[in-house]
């Protein structure tokens, strides 16, 4: 494949409380970590092949600062309640990806990223009813980090990777090209819903569950 997913991001409150929630259901959380000059913090799960992530803001004056600016961060996070998409969706390259990017990109180089280094956001980062779109070119599966770097990835719930990316939306049904793209690659779903939501569906689903952890995270586990 020449495209994999990588992560998924939920904009959530300060602290991200929800995610003591996942923990009660059955989910190991990893490390949290901290975006240095782009002012968000984060709260994390680790499957064998992507990651949950809980994104909020705790430095205003970094995540509207210049650079960070265009990736519209700040007022995704401040308006995910409010008609605002709350999610982002990154992409890493697959077996056979290359260099090749999903979608029409701008490159974004954060302060905390290396000088060598950039992430490919879609050129809809402006289009707050859409996902934030990101390329990692870096990225790799949680199961082939490094030792020094490896995440808990056995969870008491049984999960091992994720499956099914399925996004519900007041807009599906008027995707932007970038987006698109993205659904053309069948990396992730789409339906129309009155309230943004997200479906994670893991080992095929074959148990024929699920859990739903809205209204407090507009989440719902398919397993």
């Amino acid at each position: 494949m020449a495209f994999e997913f990588d992560h998924l991001f939920i904009c959530t409150d300060i602290g991200a409380c929800e995610a003591d929630r996942l923990v009660s259901f059955g989910l190991v959380e990893g490390t949290s970590n901290t975006h240095p000059g782009q002012g968000t913090t984060n709260r994390r799960f680790f499957f064998h092949n992507a990651m949950l992530e809980l994104l909020w803001v705790h430095d205003i004056e970094e995540a509207t600062s210049e650079l960070i600016r265009p990736t519209r961060l700040w007022e995704r996070w401040v308006n995910r309640k409010d008609n605002t998409c709350p999610f982002g969706v990154g992409l890493r390259p697959g077996t056979s990806g290359g260099d090749t990017v999903a979608f029409s990109s701008w490159a974004y180089r954060p302060p905390y990223l290396s000088d060598t280094l950039s992430i490919a956001v879609g050129t809809n980062s402006n289009v707050l009813t859409e996902p934030m779109l990101f390329q990692i070119p870096f990225g790799k599966r949680p199961d082939q980090y490094p030792t020094e770097k490896a995440e808990p990835l056995n969870h008491p719930a049984g999960f091992r990777e994720i499956t099914r990316i399925e996004l519900v939306s007041p807009t599906a049904d008027n995707p932007s090209p970038e987006f698109q793209a993205v659904i053309d690659i069948n990396q992730v779903k789409v339906r129309v819903g009155v309230e943004y939501c997200v479906e994670l569906g893991f080992d095929w689903e074959v148990q024929g569950h699920q859990v739903d952890f809205r209204p407090g995270l507009p989440l719902i586990l398919s397993w």
